[in-house]
């Protein structure tokens, strides 16, 4: 029984560096791998999955109003498709996660999405809330935050390198986005204004580590 994979991670953890690796891991076999990226971020209309190492590969777009489950059975009848890519896989709809789950379910084609689990708010995306609830294999793809910590949130600065606490979920402009542990986000998007009620005395350092749990994989095995 083919399963639908949700891979997600921070900002700049390497997600489509993975994706395309896994594609072309497919593609090298003679496989037939699906690719598709959100029409949010496409080029002149065009879609295409970069990865920060220089590598690109063109992608079909999907938009919000598409019903992927029809597209791939499309898909499917011209040429059998034997794997679905799906990059910023958090701007999926509820409903397109559950197509692809179909797809994996009745189709026997496994899927496999790449995206952010988080917003710059620290606030679920649709598609990635949905991916959670339902995926068969989660996993979660490592970065670190400055201070060697295990980042899991995300800041977005605006052009001046002022952290930005309002503003609509998704943004394409002059905004940067930076991966952080937990504790670093919340000293940047905490109001100033704001008065901590509370000290708490730290115990003893200790050696910084991603692999805390037992079943962790080093940063060297991203993903």
């Amino acid at each position: 029984m083919a399963k639908l994979y949700f891979s997600y991670a921070a900002m700049n953890a390497g997600k489509s560096t993975i994706l395309l690796q896994a594609a072309h891991n497919y593609q090298e076999r003679g496989m037939n791998a699906l690719l598709y990226t959100s029409a949010l971020y496409a080029e002149g209309g065009v879609g295409k999955i970069s990865s920060r190492i220089g590598l690109d590969v063109e992608a079909n777009l999907y938009r919000a109003e598409d019903n992927l489950l029809e597209q791939i059975i499309t898909a499917n009848k011209q040429q059998k498709i034997d794997c679905i890519f799906v990059d910023e896989a958090q701007f999926l709809t509820a409903q397109q996660v559950w197509q692809l789950a179909r797809v994996a379910d009745h189709m026997n084609i496994p899927v496999m999405c790449y995206g952010l689990r988080t917003d710059f708010q620290g606030k679920l995306f649709e598609g990635s809330a949905e991916l959670l609830a339902i995926a068969d294999i989660l996993r979660e793809i490592r970065t670190i935050c400055e201070c060697g910590s295990k980042a899991t949130m995300v800041v977005r600065f605006d052009e001046h390198g002022q952290p930005m606490r309002e503003g609509d979920q998704v943004a394409i402009g002059k905004e940067i986005y930076v991966s952080m542990c937990r504790k670093h986000w919340e000293e940047k998007m905490r109001d100033p204004s704001v008065v901590t009620a509370f000290r708490l005395e730290p115990n003893a350092a200790t050696p910084i580590s991603l692999d805390e749990d037992e079943d962790d994989e080093s940063l060297a095995q991203l993903g």
